[in-house]
């Protein structure tokens, strides 16, 4: 599946689309890495890390400012008109020349957008503000919960695991290590939820699978994977086809 961003990831990191530690520059949006002190060829030349970094973004990702957009409602917060509009911002179009690439809105709803856009940087400033000063009163021993892949709200207590469940319940369900065999599917829901998502780990978000692909991928967790694959749909942790014909990583 695709290499999640980090978190916390300072602004300028997210800003950048990478990240840099002591010994090599990593992208964010697919964990691509390039080593510092190595050169790259790149063409006719050859780079240094950080350039190649730089490169891979736009040679990979269009720009940074896209990959970000890409991350859909989910990573982003923004509604799919928002990230329309802020796409033909981005791009430097007039208020008129986006009016007829937004279906010929009105020229006040556009600008009401670009004012509600401006409000939502503010509130998000104040937001991790917020989230700074509660980080800083959060006794150590509280629970870290894990990352929910997918389309689904985190807004359901299924989706409310900890790290420690997290762990307790893989090593339960996989007696051979999280890559083995199932032991049996879970009935609880948390515990099935949990299951689920570490299944989602044998899947590469940056590609498309076939209907036999997926099956052949998930027949090494369980034989029953016609069971597996209709959960991680219903779940919103892979997406497909109305024909069945694909499958992808939500």
């Amino acid at each position: 599946m695709s290499h999640p961003i980090p978190d916390p990831v300072a602004l300028e990191q997210l800003t950048a689309g990478y990240a840099s530690t002591g010994s090599a520059h990593a992208c964010l949006f697919c964990g691509e890495s390039f080593q510092k002190g190595h050169v790259y060829p790149q063409g006719a030349d050859l780079v240094e890390a950080e350039l190649a970094m730089r490169n891979h973004i736009a040679s990979a990702h269009g720009s940074t400012f896209q990959a970000l957009l890409a991350l859909g409602k989910k990573g982003t917060g923004l509604s799919d008109t928002q990230r329309t509009l802020l796409g033909h911002f981005y791009s430097g179009l007039s208020d008129r020349e986006i009016q007829p690439l937004a279906g010929g809105v009105s020229l006040s709803t556009i600008r009401n957008h670009r004012f509600a856009l401006r409000e939502k940087a503010r509130q998000a400033r104040v937001f991790l503000a917020l989230m700074d000063l509660l980080a800083g009163r959060r006794q150590d021993s509280g629970p870290r919960f894990i990352e929910i892949p997918g389309t689904k709200s985190a807004d359901d207590e299924r989706f409310a695991i900890t790290q420690v469940e997290f762990d307790r319940i893989i090593r339960s369900h996989f007696p051979d290590g999280p890559d083995g065999r199932l032991s049996s599917l879970p009935k609880k829901e948390k515990r099935k939820v949990a299951v689920l998502i570490q299944i989602l780990e044998r899947f590469d978000a940056a590609r498309r699978y076939t209907q036999g692909e997926v099956n052949e991928i998930l027949m090494t967790a369980s034989e029953d994977y016609t069971t597996l694959c209709r959960y991680l749909v219903d779940y919103g942790f892979l997406g497909r086809t109305r024909d069945g014909a694909e499958y992808w990583v939500e």
